[in-house]
Order: structure tokens, then C-alpha cells, then sequence
């Protein structure tokens, strides 16, 4: 069963999915962009700059440990 070249737009199957990869990088490519916009949208904003400032707090915390000692102490009385 042959078909004839309009359903394909003359394009052998090695041509389509060339194009078709080109296509998938350049559409990869934009949302790469789009996310790295968004994050530097977040980092300005102020919930990015409370996310960085809390992460900061924790990095401390833990780097200054409780050393072995339990974090909740449990008293029976």
C-alpha cells in the first residue's frame, strides 16, 4: 500500500525525525530558559529571599549541632 507524498510533505522518515529533534532541543531549550527566569524571579522576590534566609538559619543550626544530646528531652515526674 503506497501513499503519496502529501501525507508526508515529501519528507523521508530520516528527514522528520531530524526535524523532529531539532524541534524537541529548541522546545527543551526555551524551558530551560523560562525555568532559569522563574528562578531568579523567586531569588528577587521576597518568599525567595525568606526561603534563602531559613535555609541559612538551618545550615547553622545544624552546623552548630546538638551534640548527641536529644533534641526532646523526656521527663517523667
Amino acid at each position: 500500500m503506497g501513499f503519496c507524498d502529501c501525507f508526508g510533505g515529501g519528507l523521508s522518515k530520516q528527514e522528520r525525525l531530524e526535524e523532529e529533534r531539532i524541534a524537541s532541543e529548541e522546545a527543551r531549550a526555551k524551558a530551560a530558559e523560562a525555568a532559569q527566569k522563574r528562578q531568579e524571579q523567586f531569588e528577587q522576590s521576597a518568599q525567595g529571599r525568606a526561603a534563602r534566609a531559613q535555609q541559612a538559619a538551618m545550615a547553622k543550626q545544624s552546623a552548630s549541632s546538638n551534640k548527641g544530646e536529644p533534641v526532646l528531652k523526656w521527663q517523667m515526674g
